[in-house]
């Protein structure tokens, strides 16, 4: 081969080495011994530090990687010189964008034929990956550390069943320091009826979340939620179980059961848990012919201790009656509340109805023994209805609507008595469901209709407003006042339809009246109408009102609203804010039958009202009565002193009208101003005027 030949060999060979080198994943230099000029890079040396294959070349190496790292690492060159051995570090090197790198460099002498070194060879591995994932390693352990102190659940590592480690949570839970348990089977720690679950749970190797129970290192076993999972912490295959300690919700849901089932106030069975019971009991009676006898106990006048004391004194109440009635009962009978102040006993191993009256007159006499609330004696009694199974009911709801019908009776003969139930009780009860049958049929078919009272003022006479008294057309009854009805309506929710329907007629029957001319000497003729308990009472009630006004048209200025006394009592906590939004929409609001009730001073100051009408039976009495003339002048005084409009109702002779005049009341209703009257009648007795 000649020379020509052999340059053209060593020049081919040489880009081969060129182009292996650059497509290597190494950086790769050769600097000369004594000068330390680079000789050779390959394209990702020269890249790594900003430049080209040709620029690099003839550059020093302090030129190349800069003087300050220059100076760090050349004790390692000059060992590599001197000793003529490899040499490895690592160094942080940072990206051109400054982000985070790190090189592993190797320095290898090149070494003469004397053995001197005559260059020095530079390989360098980019290693930013593995100390990426290093660095992500020890960040993931040191927040699994922080959370393992954090955290208030107990977490525990254990390695084929034996604890490597436990945080404070964990021990605290358990008793045991982390020193008494790093080294012990998790096995120990577990209540021994829970073992065989745990067991196979760990031979499983499952990741999952089950409830079981750990022993304290008093002894104490405490049911605890266990979740599973596998993973590796300094490179071990680990488990770690997270220990949640479940007592606190246990107890709720214990309590959320034991809820389900009872009354919240007093402890005694709910309506659907005493049915339930009910219909065992009577199951087991008709299999061996035995005699039952369901008790119906509704305390009288209840709803005056809640006016006048308060509900809290009310649940006082409550609460002493059902323990009474829990000390004169036998562990076999049944006892629940189904609500409000009503109660229901079921009577099990009887022989005979005496035996029925023995428990009557027990309980008769242990609920009537005054109860202490708010720091005075009260008077409660029971009303107690009683049906007899089989004799009275062969089925659970038949049963107990005939205790309540019996019940009523019971009210209806003077209350603090008992009545068993009577066929000819079940009469009555089927004309009231006739009744509510026909009631829902009446408006439908539209036989309800509003008369008007009118209204005057006091000094003038003139024509101030009107009430709208409801009345119903029966197709064979005639002409009904709302005494024949309206009780059924108000105890089977028919009263809310029928209210509804009342305001409709009225504000329609007012946008018609002002449509017409039909006026008072101030403006608009506004129309009273009489709200019900259920109505009031209503959740959104002000937004009927408010949509009752958008589709009839009218103003709500046109129409008056009047509560009575109880109906603002009963809800005090809400009245305000109900009223506030009321009157908010232009409507008057007034208390009717003033005086009857048990509204305080102090809550007349609360409520937002605009007028007070003071009951007939006072006016009725007037003028000369002293007890009535005493009663309602203070009623009016009172009332003008709050700046309300007082209405006098039932006002039939000149004499009642005089007197009131004097005293300040401002408007007066009643036969001496004109009688109810049907919508054509009123309109025709304005004119008149």
């Amino acid at each position: 081969m000649n020379a020509a030949t052999d340059i053209a060999a060593r020049a081919t060979e040489a880009a081969r080495f060129k182009l292996l080198a650059d497509y290597l994943p190494a950086w790769i230099a050769l600097y000369d011994a004594k000068t330390q000029i680079c000789l050779f890079a390959n394209r990702g040396y020269a890249e790594a530090f900003g430049l080209t294959e040709a620029d690099i070349l003839g550059k020093t190496f302090a030129e190349i990687i800069g003087p300050e790292a220059a100076a760090l690492i050349q004790p390692s060159v000059e060992r590599v010189l001197s000793e003529r051995v490899a040499v490895s570090y690592e160094r942080e090197l940072p990206a051109a964008d400054g982000t985070p790198r790190w090189i592993e460099v190797h320095l290898i002498p090149q070494l003469g034929a004397d053995g001197e070194p005559v260059a020095s060879c530079v390989l360098i591995n980019d290693i930013t990956k593995h100390r990426l994932a290093e660095r992500q390693v020890r960040e993931s352990e040191a927040r699994l550390d922080k959370f393992m102190l954090a955290t208030v659940e107990g977490i525990l590592f254990h390695r084929e069943g034996i604890t490597t480690d436990v945080n404070p949570p964990c021990c605290e839970l358990v008793g045991y320091t982390l020193n008494e348990m790093v080294g012990r089977h998790v096995l120990s720690f577990i209540a021994p009826d829970e073992l065989a679950k745990v067991k196979e749970v760990m031979r499983a190797g499952r990741e999952l979340r089950y409830e079981t129970a750990v022993m304290h290192k008093d002894g104490t076993r405490i049911p605890v939620e266990f979740i599973v999972r596998t993973l590796e912490r300094d490179g071990e295959k680990l488990r770690m179980t997270i220990v949640r300690d479940i007592r606190d919700r246990l107890a709720s849901e214990a309590r959320i059961q034991h809820l389900a089932h009872h009354d919240g106030l007093t402890g005694l069975l709910n309506r659907a848990a005493f049915m339930d019971r009910m219909a065992e009991l009577m199951r087991r009676a008709e299999r061996k012919g035995e005699m039952l006898a369901l008790l119906f106990i509704d305390l009288d006048n209840f709803k005056r201790v809640n006016d006048s004391l308060g509900h809290l004194e009310g649940d006082q109440v409550l609460t002493t009656v059902s323990e009474r009635l829990l000390g004169a009962l036998r562990g076999s009978d049944l006892v629940g509340r189904f609500g409000g102040d009503e109660f229901v006993v079921l009577l099990s191993d009887l022989e005979s109805r005496a035996d029925i009256v023995v428990v009557l007159e027990a309980l008769l006499s242990v609920v009537e023994v005054p109860v202490k609330a708010d720091g005075r004696a009260l008077s409660v009694t029971p009303s107690i209805g009683v049906a007899v199974y089989p004799d009275d009911g062969k089925q659970a709801d038949e049963l107990i609507q005939h205790a309540d019908t019996a019940m009523y009776r019971a009210k209806a003969r003077g209350r603090a008595t008992y009545q068993f139930f009577e066929p000819a009780l079940a009469e009555t009860a089927l004309r009231d469901l006739v009744l509510e049958a026909e009631l829902a049929q009446a408006l439908t078919r539209n036989e309800f209709e509003l008369f008007f009272q009118p209204q005057v003022e006091a000094t003038t006479g003139q024509l101030s407003g009107a009430e709208a008294l409801l009345r119903w057309r029966h197709p064979e009854r005639g002409l009904l006042a709302p005494d024949s009805f309206i009780f059924v309506a108000e105890r089977h929710r028919l009263m809310l339809a029928l209210g509804e329907w009342v305001m409709r007629e009225a504000a329609a029957t007012a946008r018609r009246w002002r449509e017409q001319g039909i006026t008072h000497s101030h403006g608009p003729m506004r129309i009273a109408v009489n709200l019900s308990r259920m109505q009031f009472h209503l959740d959104g009630f002000a937004e009927t009102v408010k949509r009752v006004l958008v589709d009839t048209g009218a103003s709500g200025q046109w129409l008056e609203l009047e509560l009575t006394e109880r109906m603002l009592i009963e809800d005090i906590a809400h009245a305000p804010a109900t009223l506030a939004q009321l009157r908010a929409q232009g409507l008057t609001v007034s208390v009717d039958d003033f005086g009857t009730g048990y509204t305080s001073l102090a809550h007349l100051t609360e409520l937002p009202l605009d007028k007070l009408k003071i009951d007939q039976s006072f006016v009725a009495r007037l003028p000369d009565d002293v007890g009535a003339q005493a009663i309602t002048r203070a009623i009016v005084q009172m009332a003008v002193g709050l700046g309300l409009t007082v209405t006098a109702e039932g006002v039939r002779t000149a004499a009642q009208w005089q007197l009131l005049a004097s005293w300040g009341c401002q408007q007066f209703q009643g036969e001496l101003v004109g009688a109810p009257m049907p919508a054509s009648e009123f309109e025709a007795w304005v004119k008149a005027r």
